[in-house]
């Protein structure tokens, strides 16, 4: 059933304060007559209301609300014999012979459908377009619009839509709103669906899918995330796909959620009141444990392993070696490191945190730029073994030098500077064999499909301080096709920013570990202050080291 409007026409002043507090969505300055929307979930919690608060209803109202609590609670009995063991998936419409979902596909999809929003959490390589797709792949669900990054946008409709459904796809061309063609799945990017709020707006898709749904974990403050809010109000079933919602923070993911299920987790105040504990710069969630419990336990995420399903993902080695620096540019460095990490340590408050972040850019790319050169060297070796090469970086500078010093191994770029079809040339070339060393930027390969029937080697030569950043790359190889172990390779400097990413990255996964998968265990935990004042204290160490 999808939405329906009520109205709450008159009320005591008391009645309506409380009316807000248990409905969010209801504006606090509001006054009667006061619109509620929602589908079968908004006539139980009405229904649940007017016990304490009785209101004057027609039999024929009270009727609908009762009848779409009842719907609710079916629903609900449905999807907790979907996550029962011996649950078995019927055939599903739309799928191309041969192409059928998986069960635990199917069981992602199935629950998508029943409860109208889903944020799957599924790892790397488990196949969350698919499920996707068979949740859309309803009458009810369609046409859906899919929101994707803007590398994403071809592979969506051409390896994906058209090669396992029989659904016909159109990508959304620009910002300006045009006359749509007849279709079933509507591809957005991230960086035009601000041009379409008021199509969606009509209610003109049934629902909507966030691929890598992580791009809105900044909530309402981008444009993209205005948009989306727009998106997820105008559809009856909102979906959420990326197996690492957080990057930085556990709180991220009530900016993440709040485009799946609006209102679950109340507002942000009372998340963070709840749930949460301040540090000076960042909410924390006090135990990710208890909220990714709570999460998986009311349905609003789901998430599976490789442990939990059947799947034929190979292993995967994780390599640490040191390579060498050029100290010509570390010593080049020192002077403007120096000054930096004394700001950090003596400045105003205000100066520090400005002192802070470029400390951190600065000595990132002093690190990266200092072993890139041994990290080509490193990457010659293991191309010209035969194996072909992902090579993940972060600066523009770096790039360059692996490029030159590389030239004759005819490296193609898959970074954030390329336009989207220079991005796909360079993919066919990697793919097509006509070069063995693809290089990567650490953040532009979400969702990046195909690498793994060309590649089972990734070297990272330049970090990020967040490990899903890491787990994300090697993704794009580690995935179902790929039929040898995966060599995740991180060349390290023993110098510069290096040691202290590798060493400090416990926050980020401890407050993503306990909220992804509860009660598997958590680092220590550091906070943001923490980690960029050993990094300064440890450049203002050196420069003691080398004035004596």
């Amino acid at each position: 059933m999808g939405e329906r409007q009520w109205v709450v026409e008159r009320a005591e002043p008391h009645v309506v304060m409380k009316l807000k507090r248990v409905f969010p969505k209801v504006a606090t300055t509001a006054t009667p007559p006061i619109a509620l929307y929602g589908a079968d979930d908004l006539a139980a919690d009405l229904l649940w209301f007017m016990e304490r608060y009785p209101l004057q209803i027609s039999p024929e109202d009270r009727e609908a609300l009762e009848h779409g609590r009842a719907r609710l609670f079916q629903d609900q009995a449905q999807i907790d014999a979907i996550l029962l063991p011996d649950w078995q998936p019927t055939r599903p419409i739309s799928f191309r012979e041969g192409r059928t979902p998986y069960p635990y596909q199917a069981r992602a999809a199935e629950i998508a459908h029943k409860r109208g929003r889903l944020l799957l959490l599924d790892d790397v390589g488990l196949g969350k377009t698919i499920s996707a797709l068979a949740a859309v792949a309803n009458k009810r669900r369609l046409p859906a619009a899919i929101v994707v990054q803007a590398h994403l946008a071809t592979q969506w409709a051409k390896e994906y839509v058209e090669k396992f459904t029989t659904l016909t796809a159109h990508i959304i061309k620009g910002t300006k709103p045009y006359s749509l063609p007849p279709a079933d799945i509507y591809i957005f990017r991230y960086s035009n669906i601000a041009g379409w709020t008021d199509i969606a707006a009509r209610g003109t898709f049934a629902s909507v899918v966030y691929d890598e749904v992580q791009e809105l974990r900044k909530g309402v403050q981008t444009q993209k995330g205005r948009a989306a809010e727009v998106f997820t109000d105008s559809t009856g079933m909102a979906m959420g796909l990326t197996a690492t919602p957080i990057y930085n923070y556990g709180s991220e993911i009530y900016d993440v959620l709040r485009f799946i299920a609006p209102g679950e987790l109340g507002s942000f105040d009372e998340f963070c009141r709840e749930w949460c504990r301040w540090t000076g710069k960042h909410w924390i969630v006090n135990n990710p444990d208890a909220l990714g419990t709570y999460l998986l336990e009311t349905g609003l995420t789901l998430r599976r392993t490789e442990h939990d399903v059947e799947t034929d993902l190979p292993p995967v080695s994780t390599i640490l070696r040191s390579v060498d620096t050029d100290e010509r540019i570390v010593e080049s460095a020192h002077a403007e490191a120096r000054a930096l990490a004394l700001r950090v340590t003596t400045g105003d408050f205000m100066q520090r945190g400005q002192a802070a972040r470029e400390l951190d850019m600065f000595a990132r790319r002093i690190t990266g730029l200092s072993k890139a050169r041994s990290v080509a060297a490193m990457v010659r070796m293991i191309v010209e073994s035969g194996e072909p090469v992902l090579l993940a970086g972060w600066h523009r500078d770096v790039y360059d030098i692996w490029m030159d010093v590389l030239a004759d191994l005819k490296p193609v770029l898959y970074t954030g500077t390329e336009s989207q079809s220079q991005k796909d040339k360079a993919k066919a070339t990697f793919m097509e064999g006509r070069t063995n060393l693809m290089i990567i930027s650490l953040r532009s390969g979400a969702g990046l499909d195909g690498l793994q029937h060309r590649c089972a080697t990734v070297v990272f030569g330049e970090f990020d301080w967040s490990p899903q950043v890491h787990k994300q790359v090697v993704g794009r190889v580690r995935r179902p096709g790929q039929r040898r172990p995966v060599e995740a390779i991180y060349l390290q400097s023993e110098d510069g920013s290096d040691p202290l990413i590798i060493e400090t990255l416990g926050l980020k996964s401890s407050q993503s570990r306990g909220i992804l998968d509860p009660m598997k265990g958590a680092e220590h935990i550091h906070t943001d202050d923490s980690r960029l004042q050993k990094l300064a204290a440890q450049y203002l160490e050196k420069a003691d080291e080398r004035q004596n």
